[in-house]
């Protein structure tokens, strides 16, 4: 089959070949996200510099750009701990845009100019859905960080974006807590509140706390199990006695 052009694209099937299973749900993931976009048939596409007021590629421009962007990881050591956690990479891909903003939440989608129907959050609807809000904010989402919080004898307030959220995660550990298992765990509550909001939007799913939960602990000892050599645990023993997991456990 040759090649064909569509909306200014060229498409050639020569090129294609089955997706790794790794990729088939970040294909999915992606083509929830476009089908959500409208193409606008009477405007003619260009490419815009968002980085520049003008909309038109400049060094400097660019040169700025990288250098927040180093700055910004200098400063708080987010993203050095990131990648140290050696997790599969769709993961911490996820966990990378979360923290700088780039998840397809409908504030973002509203903001970048593809209609999304409603900005309100999938899980209150009672709020817009930005990403400090979906993670950490929402009244829903609050106890379900609480209640791990409450596993290691933590509590306070949570700030109200994602990448202090993690940070707080990386810095304010009480004495005990096994350090690369509370950074996990964060991505993997993160991670399953993502797909339950996705459930919700594109299958018509409900909310379900004790949900997320039960996905981010079974996620989290997937993750162990296959990365840490002296991590034996049975999951129905880790599920069943989470806190004393996370505090002073070998694995």
């Amino acid at each position: 089959m040759g090649a064909f052009k569509e909306a200014g694209w060229e498409w050639d099937f020569r090129w294609r070949r089955p997706l790794f299973d790794n990729e088939i749900e970040m294909a999915v993931s992606f083509l929830s996200d476009v089908t959500q976009s409208t193409i606008q048939a009477h405007k003619g596409d260009q490419w815009e510099w968002k980085a520049d007021p003008s909309g038109q590629y400049t060094v400097k421009s660019a040169y700025l750009v990288l250098w927040e962007e180093l700055s910004e990881q200098q400063q708080d050591g987010a993203f050095e701990e990131l990648w140290k956690l050696k997790l599969p990479s769709k993961f911490v891909i996820f966990a990378w845009r979360l923290i700088r903003d780039r998840l397809p939440t409908r504030v973002n989608l509203n903001r970048r100019q593809i209609q999304v129907g409603e900005l309100t959050c999938p899980f209150c609807g009672g709020e817009e859905e930005s990403a400090g809000h979906l993670f950490l904010q929402c009244g829903k989402i609050i106890s379900v960080w609480w209640e791990s919080l409450s596993w290691v004898g933590l509590s306070g307030v949570f700030p109200n974006h994602p990448r202090q959220h993690f940070i707080q995660h990386i810095h304010g550990m009480v004495e005990g807590v096994r350090s690369s298992k509370w950074k996990r765990w964060w991505l993997a509550l993160t991670w399953s509140i993502w797909q339950q909001r996705n459930n919700i939007i594109f299958s018509n799913g409900s909310f379900d706390a004790n949900r997320i939960l039960d996905n981010a602990v079974f996620l989290l000892w997937t993750w162990l199990t296959n990365l840490e050599k002296d991590f034996n645990m049975h999951f129905n023993y880790w599920s069943s006695n989470i806190r004393a997991a996370f505090l002073n456990r070998g694995g």
